[in-house]
């Protein structure tokens, strides 16, 4: 990306350049939109939930903004000498049926013949210019609450080998198809500085992003964190993600691990995750209205650490 020539369309207010989860461009002093598309292969076998998850997936990145998606464009990659169609109806009942829940109208979309089962949605919405939460101004002091337990890249390898449960897939499904809208709401409304929403880099991934975007250290305990039922048990059976281990090189020489955590915690941390949390940093006055806000929002949000000045390394686990 740093080889594509720098853009200097004055209407973009968030770019490419930022590693943020969405695109911004302003319309005019009171709306903005925002753009993101995301696809990827199926992780579960049930293919309604499979769009469903999709869907969500895709819709988060608007959320992660602070923006309210208004429509959706179905992306598809379909294998149609291999699967039947009634398969591919099911995954886009299960995508507008997510994209109905949002409050978002599904007005078309694109399919291609391929060699792979592809899924996911282009999204537009729109935001305030001025409200826009972005990876890149998180603030010494700030506090770190995370709205999903992480895990999902793992167990679903291990669903993939055949070697979970009905209950496993149940219960993993269920998390990731849950949508962001309300965690994105709490954020706005307690003024967060920082927003990201935790996806394929892991929560340390996205963490060094909005580190390093908003040149500062953030200091993640690791004993706050929310894992996944199974996925420590996976994860020891080494149902691995070759995302996981990408991930962790990706983020090694930016982290700094406490010396009693073990390989498989290093590994979950960096797990891939589809559909999962937001990550928000929060102002410390603004504890008790977050506190509140999550509460009533129904957001099972965890205060996993804080945002300290800028320091050797992006990351500290401790």
């Amino acid at each position: 990306m740093e080889k594509l020539p720098t853009q200097h369309d004055p209407r973009v207010l968030v770019g490419f350049n930022t590693a943020d989860d969405a695109g911004v461009i302003k319309l005019n002093d009171e709306i903005a939109l925002v753009q993101t598309v995301d696809i990827f292969t199926p992780i579960v076998d049930d293919p309604y939930m499979y769009g469903q998850i999709s869907a969500a997936n895709s819709l988060s990145d608007v959320y992660a903004m602070g923006g309210k998606p208004l429509s959706a464009l179905n992306i598809v990659g379909f294998p149609r000498d291999i699967f039947p169609m009634e398969i591919l109806g099911e995954i886009l009942r299960g995508g507008q049926d997510k994209a109905l829940e949002a409050g978002v109208a599904v007005i078309g979309g694109h399919t291609i013949s391929d060699d792979e089962l592809k899924y996911g949605m282009a999204v537009t919405g729109i935001v305030n210019p001025h409200s826009i939460l972005t990876n890149s101004h998180a603030k010494a002091g700030d506090l770190l609450y995370l709205t999903k337990p992480i895990g999902t890249g793992t167990i679903t390898t291990c669903l993939k080998a055949g070697k979970g449960s009905a209950d496993m897939e149940t219960y993993v499904s269920e998390i990731m198809s849950v949508l962001n809208r309300r965690a994105s709401e709490v954020a706005i409304a307690v003024e967060a500085n920082a927003c990201t929403d935790i996806t394929g880099f892991g929560l340390l991934g996205h963490a060094m992003e909005m580190a390093k975007g908003s040149k500062v250290s953030l200091e993640i305990e690791y004993n706050r964190v929310p894992i996944l039922d199974y996925a420590m048990e996976t994860t020891a059976k080494k149902f691995i993600p070759g995302g996981t281990k990408a991930n962790r090189l990706y983020t090694e020489p930016s982290v700094s691990y406490a010396s009693h955590l073990n390989e498989d915690q290093k590994f979950i941390l960096n797990d891939p995750q589809t559909s999962g949390g937001l990550l928000i940093s929060v102002p410390p006055e603004r504890q008790n209205d977050i506190k509140a806000a999550l509460q009533t929002a129904r957001v099972p949000a965890i205060l996993i650490g804080s945002v300290q000045p800028l320091k050797d390394k992006f990351l500290y686990i401790v």
